[in-house]
């Protein structure tokens, strides 16, 4: 089971990573968010950070779907995020290795291509 300390060690782990102050996490590579604490809305009410949910940067709506429909006990989405290629990951469901790999890849995904060989030292 992973948590908000795990995300922070993973992301901080990688290079070129700036953490945004927040209420939760929420960590950037070149500018571009990949992974953040999960602000969740609710109408009428003030939006709570929710830091045992992260939500990753995926990529495109095909691998979202993929998530969303091969593991639906760990990742979700809000219409607010429709068309968007973000999900919501349950951190509760999921091992640090699995988390690692999310983690990585949506880093992968967003850092200048300039970046990329920094990782393999990683």
């Amino acid at each position: 089971m992973a948590d908000a300390d795990d995300v922070r060690r993973l992301a901080h782990s990688l290079p070129h990573v700036v953490e945004i102050d927040s209420e939760g996490f929420d960590f950037r590579v070149g500018g571009k968010g990949f992974v953040w604490s999960y602000p969740e809305r609710t109408p009428g009410s003030p939006r709570v950070i929710r830091t045992d949910i992260a939500v990753l940067y995926v990529g495109d709506e095909a691998e979202k779907q993929a998530l969303l429909l091969g593991e639906p006990a760990r990742f979700f989405t809000t219409p607010a995020y429709d068309g968007l290629p973000l999900v919501m990951l349950r951190l509760a469901q999921v091992d640090v290795a699995r988390l690692t790999e999310l983690v990585t890849d949506a880093w992968r995904m967003r850092a200048p291509d300039e970046f990329a060989a920094d990782l393999d030292g990683v």
